[in-house]
């Protein structure tokens, strides 16, 4: 089955994405680097070894001119993070991945080695450095628990310890560490 590797986007307008870092440097300012850190990382991430489904929010953004038109779209549609997310992993037939958009250190290696993990474990996270997650992985999306992501801490240093313990008895590995940008400071890191 046909490796999928689904990047979730969102439309890049000033207060509505990168808000803790809109509040630090300017909500235009914050918009117009999503802007182009969006279309770098796909640039970068386009790789015969998979395909790119993007996940966009708001739903009615999935037909922008924003978005590489030679890339299927789909809607995020409605619920917290967690929702969206398994719902979004859920979506393909074979190995899937699922990252943000926000991880301007990312590479095809890195998404290379998190679905040679699959190979021999049902689920794969890569550490962000503040103690979430960039990446979630599944062999076999359809297996994954509906209480997948339930409790989860999102936006704080719990999220990854707490998204793991929703996957007991589930064969787990852990890919390449990277840093997210929220703040200021990670934006000049």
């Amino acid at each position: 089955m046909r490796r999928t590797l689904i990047v979730m986007v969102k439309e890049p307008r000033p207060g509505r994405v990168k808000t803790r870092l809109g509040r630090e440097i300017g909500a235009v300012p914050a918009a117009w680097w999503y802007r182009h850190q969006c279309a770098r990382l796909l640039r970068r991430l386009h790789d015969p070894r998979w395909q790119i489904l993007l996940a966009v929010a708001p739903d009615r953004a999935v037909r922008s001119a924003l978005w590489p038109s030679d890339l299927p779209r789909v809607s995020q549609g409605s619920g917290d993070l967690g929702r969206r997310m398994l719902r979004l992993l859920q979506r393909p037939g074979g190995p899937v991945c699922l990252i943000g958009s926000d991880i301007p250190g990312v590479t095809p290696a890195h998404i290379a080695r998190a679905f040679a993990l699959l190979g021999s474990h049902d689920a794969v996270f890569a550490p962000a450095a503040d103690g979430g997650f960039w990446l979630v992985g599944a062999t076999h999306p359809g297996r994954l628990p509906r209480t997948l992501f339930d409790g989860a801490r999102w936006s704080t240093e719990h999220a990854l310890g707490d998204s793991i313990a929703t996957l007991s008895g589930y064969r787990i590995a852990l890919a390449d560490t990277l840093h997210d940008v929220d703040t200021a400071a990670d934006l000049r890191r």
